[in-house]
């Protein structure tokens, strides 16, 4: 089944060796899914060392962007069906999972998903969770769930945001594959380009990324993320807002060094 990873199990020593990777450099923290004996499936062990890694690199003061890659062919195909056969497998990811795309989603630092090769099932909520998503060409991408008897709920959460609804309901409830460039027609990704521009593409968008004030990018997340109001409210909250960031500590630095024709505080000249 091309959604989710049914490959076969680890041994002891796969199991020790760390399925995760976190790298800062230059204000960026690379996380890498390097599990690509079951297509970067989300296993337990896997679930486990991303939901730390994220943290992590959140917590870090050095870190201003996050990109989420992977290794192998495949970005993720979902969930690992192996560790969720028998009794007890509705409880699989049945924290971790909602916990992952959250902290994608609530992070105050931009997250850019990388995709070298296809993303299945829970790989597209992922994707779906990041604010930036590039893709190579030969990436593809499907909600297989239902082709298994199951539904994309918990995904839903983080996807349905992203998609015009015919969309949504074509792609749901057929589990067609489809490619990188309808992908990004279709609001899941940003850009789809050659494959060998990806590494160029992701550079471009984590460039722009670290122009902005970190405090400015959090509260730009938070304000898209809010729910709308009656507008007159809307107005009301969003003057007030507005008003906090000009008169803060770094809207106040934006300003002068505008004026001063130079780079704010917070750009690596």
């Amino acid at each position: 089944m091309p959604g989710v990873s049914d490959a076969p199990g680890t041994d002891a020593a796969e199991d020790a060796a760390e399925l995760v990777h976190l790298d800062v450099a230059d204000g960026v923290a690379t996380i890498t899914l390097d599990s690509p004996h079951n297509r970067n499936a989300l296993s337990a062990q896997l679930r486990r060392e991303l939901i730390a890694h994220l943290d992590a690199a959140i917590a870090d003061d050095a870190v201003r962007v996050l990109v989420l890659t992977h290794s192998g062919t495949v970005f993720c195909a979902g969930m690992d069906l192996k560790e969720s056969r028998g009794a007890g497998a509705e409880q699989q990811g049945v924290t971790e999972v909602p916990r992952i795309l959250t902290t994608l989603w609530d992070s105050p630092k931009p997250v850019v998903a990388r995709l070298a090769g296809p993303a299945r099932a829970g790989g597209v909520g992922i994707v779906a969770a990041c604010d930036v998503a590039v893709a190579a060409e030969r990436a593809t991408f499907a909600f297989s769930e239902v082709r298994i008897g199951v539904v994309p709920a918990v995904i839903s959460v983080t996807v349905l945001p992203r998609l015009s609804a015919r969309a949504a309901h074509e792609l749901f409830l057929t589990g067609e594959t489809f490619d990188a460039r309808r992908a990004a027609g279709i609001g899941l990704i940003n850009s789809a380009v050659p494959d060998d521009d990806l590494d160029a593409e992701v550079g471009r968008y984590t460039g722009m990324l670290r122009l902005g004030a970190p405090g400015a990018l959090a509260g730009a997340k938070a304000m898209l993320r809010r729910e709308r109001p009656a507008m007159a409210e809307d107005f009301a909250a969003m003057n007030a807002l507005s008003a906090s960031y000009f008169a803060s500590e770094e809207g106040q630095e934006g300003i002068r060094a505008f004026g001063e024709k130079r780079s704010p505080s917070w750009v690596e000249d």
